[in-house]
């Protein structure tokens, strides 16, 4: 498996990656700069938690490794690893309705609450890397 041994990187592409879900005990790095944002990651094995300009934008329990992490006007998209199956809760606009696909699946149509919460489950456990593709319908 891939952990994000930096915690939090730019990648080349834009996008970024971020977590260590392997770490026994609480890591986080603050005021990441990724363009005009400033980035947050708290990670260990027990959960992973992003945050942009101190507002909420992923978190998994238990712990996740996520990579090529990019968001859109219409969403955002992300490939997410860990040793077993993961609740993740990502942060989007309020009271929205989206298209979820997890890895080859369609996960159906799922709407935000009013502070713009979505969560899923995402089945990991040995599987190894999945895509997450999350578009605003």
């Amino acid at each position: 498996m891939s952990v994000v041994k930096e915690l939090l990187r730019a990648e080349s592409d834009g996008s970024i990656s971020f977590g260590d879900h392997s770490l026994d005990s609480k890591a986080k790095l603050e005021d990441f700069r990724h363009g005009d944002d400033l980035l947050k990651v708290k990670t260990f094995k027990e959960i992973t938690r992003l945050e942009k300009n101190e507002i909420f934008l992923y978190e998994s329990v238990p712990g996740t490794s996520v990579t090529g992490f990019k968001e859109t006007e219409g969403g955002m998209s992300f490939s997410v690893e860990g040793p077993e199956d993961a609740q993740i809760t990502v942060g989007l606009e309020p009271d929205t309705e989206y298209e979820v696909i997890v890895g080859d699946s369609d996960a159906g149509r799922m709407k935000t609450n009013l502070g713009g919460k979505l969560a899923m489950s995402v089945e990991l456990a040995g599987i190894g890397e999945v895509k997450v593709e999350i578009r605003k319908i």
